[in-house]
């Protein structure tokens, strides 16, 4: 991985941890193989199709995580190989961008969305939570979204109804296994410049016929604007991560935190 990455970090903060991110090749979850390899962990990602961002020294497993048959991919092939995972982050989400409101989400649709953006993370969590319990240490982190709390009624409803369901999960699940020495946080981030955002400006300018400095204004402008004045960079939500996965974050469990230069302005 030859990209710089912004802020610095110590290559032993997470020497001999296993880690896995799904959702590993692009965006955020790019960000993050980048920010845990460069402190030291054994490092595994996720993806549909190979990426360009896979440092040489990280296990790639090719998989659709959404379905069954994909988790048991990887689920297998990490068991065999490492034994388990020390820290496991649940990153893969999305939607596809359809004209019109809730009316023209479908069936298919809908459970496209729960499998992709809820039910990766349940069946990756059933799969490697017991190991950790078993060891009394581990760390779950979800990637949620501000938009299960700024809900839109476009085509991105059912990613928000998807991820609020994430979020509850989430909770949940770390009132279960907080004895056991498991923490579970979820990070929740607004708008993030990522490629998946780039194609929702692109989106958002086709349908809107606007150019795409306004269509980007437009995105910002969707959560009442953002304070910090600009968009989030994938490397800031790594390091709240990395925080999180850290011994520095031991009494952080049970939390979603949201990360999104001030835009939800209440509680």
């Amino acid at each position: 991985m030859e990209k710089n990455y912004p802020f610095s970090t110590d290559p032993n903060e997470f020497a001999g941890k296993r880690v896995l991110v799904t959702g590993g090749t692009k965006g955020l979850g790019a960000a993050m193989v980048q920010r845990f390899h460069l402190s030291g962990a054994k490092i595994a990602l996720t993806a549909r199709s190979p990426g360009s961002s896979v440092p040489a020294s990280a296990l790639f497993l090719q998989a659709d995580v959404s379905t069954p048959a994909g988790v048991k991919t990887v689920t297998d092939r990490i068991n065999s190989e490492w034994g388990g995972l020390d820290i496991l982050v649940n990153n893969v989400g999305g939607s596809d961008h359809v004209p019109g409101g809730f009316e023209s989400l479908d069936d298919e649709y809908w459970m496209n969305s729960v499998n992709q953006n809820l039910m990766s993370a349940v069946r990756l969590d059933c799969a490697f939570i017991p190991g950790m319990i078993e060891r009394k240490s581990g760390v779950v982190i979800h990637i949620g979204t501000l938009w299960h709390r700024l809900v839109q009624s476009d085509c991105s409803l059912a990613y928000s109804a998807t991820k609020g369901a994430l979020s509850s999960y989430s909770k949940g699940l770390a009132n279960g296994v907080g004895q056991h020495g498991v923490r579970v946080n979820m990070v929740s981030p607004g708008f993030i410049e990522t490629e998946s955002a780039t194609t929702f400006i692109e989106y958002i300018s086709e349908t809107q016929k606007i150019d795409i400095q306004a269509a980007r204004q437009a995105l910002m402008d969707r959560s009442g604007g953002i304070p910090v004045g600009r968009p989030g960079k994938p490397a800031e939500i790594a390091e709240l991560v990395a925080f999180l996965a850290s011994d520095r974050g031991a009494f952080a469990h049970g939390v979603d935190y949201l990360l999104d230069g001030g835009c939800l302005r209440t509680v």
